[in-house]
């Protein structure tokens, strides 16, 4: 494995139990997944993630492939990446929907994840990882942390989970992005340094996370306050 950084997670012995490594598999699946009858779909566009998500589904390892992604503020711009998908059948894509509010077949979702109260940063973790965009400021030696969904509860539901967060992350009020979704950023006074302490601790001894997106996260937020932030770990 190219980008392994860490230990590879436990199979989870059963996906709905809330532990830190299902929390960040549900995050996952809900920025950027979907569920239909007797099959749970989550993708990713790292190799540490995918492997690991694999690993906690107890699933064969997904396969490289490269797709287009559209901007999710610009629909013009198209980037090719790798991405690996992995796909999980059987029983977890109901019971899923059923306890945590996840979107089955289509249908609208209600997203109730209060199972995970006390694993909230593996599961905005994979959120972020899943839906999230993470980039350093220039002009303003920031950095800016947003969430971009088409699905505008899910995204309420993320605002609400930062709100809960410790330390605090305000966030901005949603807005439409030019491809008819949604998006939200943390506000410009939110503790972003704190915010990626909190959001990875501990994913450096449960391999829970994307190498690339934590990576990226620290070096900018090592850029913008001219600290160190170690590893995220």
């Amino acid at each position: 494995m190219s980008e392994a950084e860490g230990p590879t997670p436990d199979p989870a012995v059963d996906l709905l139990a809330a532990t830190p490594a299902t929390a960040y598999f549900w995050g996952r699946v809900a920025g950027d997944g979907e569920l239909v009858a007797d099959c749970v779909t989550v993708r990713a566009g790292d190799e540490q993630a995918a492997d690991a998500l694999a690993t906690v589904a107890g699933a064969n390892r997904p396969d490289r492939r490269v797709a287009a992604r559209e901007s999710a503020h610009d629909a013009s711009i198209v980037r090719f990446e790798d991405e690996y998908e992995l796909q999980v059948m059987g029983a977890p894509a109901e019971r899923a929907s059923a306890a945590l509010g996840l979107p089955l077949d289509g249908r609208p979702g209600g997203y109730r994840f209060d199972a995970f109260d006390d694993y909230r940063a593996p599961l905005v973790r994979g959120l972020l990882e899943a839906c999230g965009t993470v980039c350093f400021r220039e002009s303003a030696g920031s950095v800016g942390v947003s969430f971009v969904h088409d699905d505008e509860r899910l995204l309420e539901t993320v605002r609400t989970l930062l709100g809960a967060a410790e330390p605090h992350a305000p966030t901005d009020d949603l807005a439409e992005t030019s491809s008819g979704g949604y998006w939200f950023g943390l506000a410009d006074g939110a503790d972003t340094a704190g915010f990626a302490d909190w959001v990875y601790a501990g994913s450096g001894d449960s391999g829970l996370y994307a190498a690339d997106r934590r990576r990226k996260l620290r070096r900018s937020v090592e850029r913008a306050t001219g600290a160190e932030v170690g590893d995220l770990s």
